[in-house]
């Protein structure tokens, strides 16, 4: 398993074009993000598409990684949640049934632990949970909601009972201190 680092690197040296770096960057990630896009998506055909998808944009857009901003694999992982859920987005346009849409979103969420939760181990995974627990309550289970779980920001904003801009508010403010908590 590589570690935050050599993914880092190989990132930078896809910015600059480094096709070796690419083949090497797919071989060590492919796996956990094909798991992301599959448990989101549900179909393997769909899932397969995406992640072809996920290293076109990772390829154009690797020069965007900032080590600073998130761990590489965390960047990876949002790149591939947001793209499937994007193909969701659109397959549920496609069928132009609003309430259909909600009841598949509302199966998304897995109790399961997820591939984000997976890829988050050892140290990292413990500061982390630090971290969160440092969050207030309710604010440390809507993070680990929408990040670690794949709950929407609607499907939170019910289960608080809280408006949405709250729940976006929360989480924004909350990865805001998260970021700060583990760059200490």
């Amino acid at each position: 398993m590589p570690t935050p680092n050599d993914i880092s690197g190989l990132l930078a040296r896809v910015a600059l074009g480094d096709r070796q770096a690419f083949d090497l960057l797919y071989q060590n990630t492919s796996a956990k993000l094909f798991g992301v896009a599959l448990r989101l998506l549900k179909d393997r055909v769909e899932a397969e598409d995406v992640l072809q998808e996920v290293y076109v944009k990772i390829w154009q857009r690797a020069d965007r990684f900032s080590q600073s901003e998130a761990s590489p694999m965390s960047w990876l992982i949002a790149i591939t949640r947001n793209h499937a859920i994007d193909r969701i987005r659109a397959r549920n346009t496609a069928k132009k049934t609003v309430s259909a849409d909600m009841e598949e979103i509302a199966e998304l969420a897995d109790k399961a632990p997820t591939p984000e939760a997976n890829v988050i181990a050892g140290s990292e995974r413990r500061k982390i949970n630090e971290c969160l627990d440092r969050l207030e309550e309710v604010k440390s289970s809507a993070v680990r909601g929408a990040y670690l779980e794949g709950y929407s920001y609607q499907e939170l904003s019910d289960r608080y009972k809280v408006p949405l801009n709250t729940v976006r508010t929360w989480l924004r403010r909350s990865l805001l201190k998260l970021k700060e908590c583990l760059s200490e």
